[in-house]
């Protein structure tokens, strides 16, 4: 497959002022720094928002918190590397990803978000989505599986449904990863070179792929209908990977009004000699793996 080659995400530094009448409406800024961030500053920065991650779960299971992260964005956007991070030191128990795939034909006759409730947080949870219900404002607008009465109906009762969950009590959060057509290009090319990345191409980005302004047009209309005080629209630019996990894990932190939990130190009890016996594997009732490495 040919990938095409576009201009890259413009930056804003430097643009010259102009006339009330004739302003544009503010553009995102690349990402901080000028050079990519190095992997042991990386790693570094994310150990520490990692323990702040579990300091959270603490709390969230303390206080029986119900949090819901929505992660949304373009195809290679980095939406499963930011989760990957979010989720590798905490409990999966507390820590759920719903990644639901295409809606069966009973899933299709329901009401549109009744898929989605049954997945949503019991105290002491946090839930993140891979993609949402804002498939309806996004893929399905796009590729014309929903039709536009269809999606102006959701666009409509939406910011309704998610005012009831903050009244609820649910923590919302709503993330979108914003990436360029020029790493959007180089992101894909490598899936389509890379086994290791392969999976990730699904025919559906295939499709969507050429319709960059589609899906452009698309945000902007969910982002003005959708972005609300109750549940605003937080945009992470996401060209360079790193940078962008950490200012993911670091907002959605600085959402949450969470403590550190005190803890009595744990001390291993002694272990019982009651009942001792050469405990060792009889080697000759199992098979061993070969130890290749």
């Amino acid at each position: 497959m040919n990938i095409q080659k576009h201009a890259s995400f413009e930056k804003i530094a430097g643009r010259k002022s102009v006339p009330e009448k004739e302003a544009k409406p503010a553009r995102l800024k690349p990402p901080a720094g000028s050079e990519k961030i190095s992997n042991k500053d990386y790693e570094k920065e994310l150990h520490k928002l990692q323990v702040e991650l579990c300091y959270l779960q603490d709390w969230v299971r303390e206080t029986g918190a119900r949090v819901v992260v929505v992660c949304e964005g373009r195809d290679t956007a980095g939406k499963g590397g930011l989760i990957k991070r979010l989720t590798e030191r905490v409990s999966p128990r507390t820590f759920r990803i719903v990644a639901l795939t295409s809606p069966t034909e009973r899933e299709k006759s329901m009401l549109y978000l009744q898929r989605y409730i049954p997945h949503f947080p019991a105290a002491g949870e946090v839930v993140i989505f891979d993609r949402s219900w804002y498939n309806r404002a996004g893929v399905e607008s796009v590729m014309g599986y929903a039709s536009k009465k269809e999606v102006e109906n959701f666009l409509r009762n939406v910011p309704h449904f998610e005012n009831w969950l903050v009244e609820q009590g649910i923590v919302l959060i709503k993330l979108w990863l914003e990436v360029g057509k020029k790493e959007q290009d180089r992101r894909f090319a490598k899936r389509i070179e890379d086994p290791l990345r392969q999976w990730k191409l699904s025919p559906m980005d295939l499709k969507s792929y050429s319709r960059w302004y589609e899906y452009s047009r698309a945000r902007d209309a969910m982002f003005e209908a959708t972005s609300q005080d109750a549940a605003p629209w937080w945009v992470i630019v996401s060209d360079d990977k790193k940078r962008a996990r950490l200012n993911g894990i670091k907002h959605i932190l600085s959402q949450i009004p969470y403590k550190r939990i005190k803890r009595d130190k744990v001390e291993l009890s002694k272990r019982s000699n009651k009942h001792r016996y050469n405990d060792k594997i009889d080697v000759t009732k199992v098979k061993l793996v070969k130890e290749v490495y």
